[in-house]
């Protein structure tokens, strides 16, 4: 079996080549940006937000609650480092993402934690003591 390759007409290619150039920064709102997945849990307690995020270093990100908006954002600083090699395609880049989720009366703001292992950022948003669920109590009668 032989390997047989296609390629399209060069219009495409010269098209992705002045749109999606590295070094075209005309374009930068329009490329897309990666924002993590998160996974929202409700435990009887509080709440967790698991935000994949695997390599990125915990010294980047930044956790921010002002007026029942919690706001987790991450910025890369992309420092110039210089190669000996020339590179066929060069995808690792410096990047950033925020994401805002508006909070509801429910949530503790003063005991939001977070941590970050494995590449998943946890936020433990506790919840007031009035939203916790009651148990059921059985009343006996005198």
């Amino acid at each position: 079996m032989s390997l047989i390759r296609f390629n399209n007409t060069a219009i495409p290619s010269l098209v992705e080549d002045f749109f999606l150039r590295e070094n075209s920064k005309i374009f930068e709102p329009f490329n897309s940006k990666v924002i993590p997945p998160v996974n929202i849990l409700e435990n009887e307690n509080n709440f967790e937000i698991h935000l994949v995020a695997p390599g990125l270093k915990k010294e980047n990100f930044q956790i921010n609650l002002y007026e029942n908006v919690l706001t987790i954002s991450f910025r890369e600083s992309s420092e110039k480092v210089e190669h000996n090699g020339k590179f066929t395609r060069k995808e690792f880049q410096a990047g950033s993402f925020k994401r805002s989720f508006t909070l509801d009366q429910i949530i503790e703001g003063e005991l939001i934690s977070a941590s970050y292992v494995d590449g998943i950022l946890v936020l433990t948003l506790p919840k007031k003591e009035l939203a916790k669920q009651k148990v059921e109590r059985l009343i006996e009668i005198q």
